[in-house]
């Protein structure tokens, strides 16, 4: 074969090559913020947690972190939101692995999270609680309360804030009853497996009601302020430009009576408006 004309194939095929290699290229760069407005899909991942997202038994994903997540997708063009049901402890390697796209769980910021997670600015603030029995028989109101009574079990949700909030305030591990979501917190103190359980003073709230006059969620609890839970949608470290998205949506609509409208029936208004951004709660 003629030198010049094989030359100049290799020369068409390096073309070729390089073309194919740089459309490859270009739609491996694809971001998620690209692909979610491309498609109009997005996936959630959230947990059974009450009020802050959960399944009702027609099988409907709701709750304030879901519900918030879709008036803002929508804000940004995505029309469909697709929700995957994950154990609270599994959330955040779900999200890394790529089996959705946002955590929507009501997630806390924390320094801990912040170092495996992007997260959006809070969308709320809101203190912790116990459920007890009704008529609180072992007199706990703190974490102390519990670390002082050895024989005193505390039922918390694998994974939580407050499991290691329990730890700093010296509750024992052999005193901590781990549990994979807030039924089961609720079932352990109704059989008495667990003294008390720890959660946030809505998600109590919404236990002690379903669980009838035997339980009750205590309305004096003495806390670090610093405990305030800042609960925020979470992204993977490398999609910041959909977290920023997000946060410019959020910004302008959290506090709007549309906002205020949308989480009220799951027992949040304005007093859990906050201004505090994720920086500075990431910095701990």
């Amino acid at each position: 074969m003629n030198t010049k004309r094989l030359s100049g194939m290799l020369a068409a095929a390096c073309v070729a090559a390089a073309s194919l290699a740089a459309c490859a290229t270009s739609a491996s760069a694809e971001t998620t913020l690209q692909r979610i407005q491309r498609t109009g899909e997005v996936r959630i991942g959230y947990a059974n947690e009450t009020p802050f997202a959960y399944t009702t038994p027609d099988g409907t994903v709701t709750g304030e972190s879901p519900e918030i997540a879709k008036k803002v997708f929508a804000k940004l063009g995505v029309k469909k939101v697709d929700a995957v049901l994950t154990e609270w402890g599994a959330l955040i390697p779900g999200l890394k692995a790529g089996r959705f796209d946002v955590i929507a769980a009501g997630m806390y910021i924390t320094p801990e999270r912040c170092k495996q997670v992007a997260f959006a600015d809070p969308q709320y603030q809101i203190p912790d609680t116990l459920l007890t029995m009704k008529g609180n028989p072992k007199n706990l109101h703190s974490y102390a309360d519990v670390a002082k009574q050895a024989d005193t079990k505390l039922a918390v949700m694998a994974g939580t804030a407050e499991l290691g909030y329990a730890r700093a305030a010296g509750i024992k591990d052999d005193q901590i009853l781990q549990v994979p979501d807030t039924t089961a917190q609720l079932q352990a103190v109704r059989a008495r497996r667990a003294d008390a359980a720890v959660g946030t003073a809505l998600t109590m709230k919404g236990l002690a009601e379903k669980g009838g006059p035997q339980v009750e969620a205590i309305k004096q609890f003495n806390d670090d302020p610093k405990h305030t839970g800042y609960g925020a949608l979470a992204f993977r470290p490398e999609d910041t430009d959909l977290r920023d998205a997000v946060n410019k949506e959020l910004h302008q609509w959290l506090g709007t009576d549309d906002h205020l409208k949308t989480v009220a029936p799951f027992g949040f208004d304005k007093s859990n408006l906050t201004t505090k951004k994720a920086p500075e709660l990431c910095a701990g």
